[in-house]
């Protein structure tokens, strides 16, 4: 098994759903075959990896894009008027990650 560390570019493998999964909510079959890099490693075993929207389904587009237009209304109604003035275009028009945590066995080489 490959040692992940972050910035590496992965795909996560497509394989049978296991009791152990439904579980512990350890894979998702809807995430398989999604590309991305790596963002951190925890413990060696659990890897976060920012998904390339590409890589994206329609409906995990959607879903992100809606997650995207919630964080901005959040956020612009939690800063005050001034506040606001200052911060650029890039700030305010964010873009949201889409971020998976998976087990290191379940990524291979992109």
């Amino acid at each position: 098994m490959p040692k992940w560390k972050e910035g590496d570019a992965v795909r996560i493998v497509r394989r049978p759903v296991t009791e152990e999964d439904r579980k512990t909510n350890r894979y998702y079959e809807h995430l398989a075959e999604r590309t991305g890099s790596v963002t951190n490693v925890y413990d060696g075993d659990q890897i976060a990896v920012v998904l390339d929207p590409a890589s994206l389904s329609d409906v995990m587009l959607s879903v992100k894009d809606t997650a995207t237009v919630r964080m901005r209304e959040k956020f612009l109604g939690n800063v005050s008027d001034e506040q606001r003035k200052l911060l650029s275009k890039e700030e305010v028009e964010f873009s949201a990650n889409y971020v998976a945590l998976v087990r290191a066995e379940d990524l291979e080489a992109a």
